[in-house]
């Protein structure tokens, strides 16, 4: 990668870190503190407390990208982090769930996602553009792995306000990296936008891999609902929940490496694409018919292989796959990545309430077979022929 383009790559991914660290910190802890606040007793409320930010993200993904295009990606990505700024700031001086909830939703305005990653398209080259997505996707896989071990300590030090008003400081931060980091944008080199909307929207390959971000983050937020709530009765204190993600998290980051060089090196993505999957399937089954701690923590092991291998592949197929069209795909990517937030913040949070924790693990589970099923069809990038859209 030349000077420029590393810049560009470092910068945008520390964009997304910053925004990403400050929405996952709430994730392992919110179920447990939203049951002392006024409605917190309805795991329905707490989950759209959840997930509306995906909702939100999900009606302005691709209008925010639309403009962005017509505007510039910089001035847009700072309107976008400015509604994240100002909805932080709500969150946190209201100590109601109605309020967090309406917070979360102005959050949610700022869907500067695929703005960001449309951004990066345009600082890189076709050759170095799948490493630069793979820094991003890294990027965000770090930051939940760092959110799930300082979430609790955080929780237990300053509070959920705290939290929130730490959210606001990181954004801050990203506005900065936005404004002075980000190298200005050279047009020499770019891959023009020659698809429809609607050939890139139904494309087969992309199609797929749209329903498994959905499932992938509407199964994490369900998850994360629920989990902390198993832990805690099986005599795990919140504040000492980092104790069993931080070393689960390091393993896992240790065992998918080398699985994503191989099949990097080999130009066979597929095997370990359907693994991670698997691997995911198989820890909500865990979760689902144990109460052992032990065997949670080894559930939460598989599930952290399988979600990093899937969170730092899935954007560079996409914009693999997209030949032609790299920002409007992963605008419709990061649109059904909200999506799946909001579903699983809603669905979960309506299992949870009226079955079992045992029922939302098992909705998991089917939910990523019915993934596995539809991804076992998918072909390698070399057996494809070259994409017209």
């Amino acid at each position: 990668m030349e000077k420029t383009e590393l810049r560009s790559a470092l910068s945008l991914a520390g964009i997304f870190a910053l925004r990403m660290l400050g929405l996952f910190l709430i994730l392992p802890i919110f179920s447990m503190h939203a049951k002392g606040l006024s409605g917190g007793d309805q795991a329905v409320l707490v989950g759209l407390a959840l997930g509306i930010y995906g909702f939100v993200q999900a009606c302005l993904h691709i209008p925010l990208g639309m403009l962005s295009d017509r505007f510039g990606r910089r001035p847009i990505v700072v309107l976008g982090l400015v509604l994240f700024v100002i909805g932080a700031l709500i969150a946190a001086s209201h100590d109601d769930l109605v309020w967090i909830t309406v917070g979360r939703a102005i959050q949610g305005a700022g869907a500067v996602s695929a703005a960001v990653t449309a951004w990066l398209a345009d600082l890189t080259r076709e050759e170095t553009r799948t490493r630069a997505m793979a820094m991003v996707g890294g990027s965000i896989a770090l930051t939940f792995a760092l959110s799930l071990v300082l979430a609790s300590p955080l929780h237990e030090s300053i509070g959920l306000d705290g939290m929130f008003y730490l959210m606001a400081c990181l954004g801050l931060g990203a506005i900065m990296l936005a404004i002075f980091a980000v190298p200005s944008q050279d047009k020499t080199g770019q891959t023009p936008f020659t698809a429809k909307f609607s050939d890139v929207f139904f494309n087969k390959d992309l199609l797929r891999l749209n329903l498994g971000v959905l499932v992938l983050h509407a199964v994490q937020i369900a998850l994360f609902l629920t989990l902390p709530r198993l832990l805690v009765k099986a005599d795990l204190p919140l504040a000492s929940h980092w104790q069993l993600y931080l070393p689960a998290v390091l393993i896992s980051f240790v065992c998918m490496a080398p699985i994503i060089m191989m099949s990097e090196r080999r130009k066979r993505m597929k095997p370990a694409f359907l693994f991670g999957i698997a691997s995911m399937m198989v820890a909500q089954l865990i979760m689902a018919s144990s109460e052992s701690l032990s065997m949670l923590a080894l559930a939460v092991l598989v599930y952290f292989i399988g979600f990093n291998i899937l969170e730092a592949m899935q954007p560079s197929l996409v914009s693999r796959w997209a030949s032609h069209a790299k920002g409007t795909a992963l605008g419709i990517y990061n649109t059904t990545q909200s999506a799946g937030l909001f579903l699983g913040g809603v669905l979960g949070g309506w299992v949870l309430q009226n079955r079992s924790e045992s029922a939302v693990f098992y909705l998991g589970a089917s939910l990523i077979f019915a993934w596995l099923i539809i991804a076992w069809s998918m072909r390698e990038l070399s057996e494809r022929a070259p994409q017209q859209s």
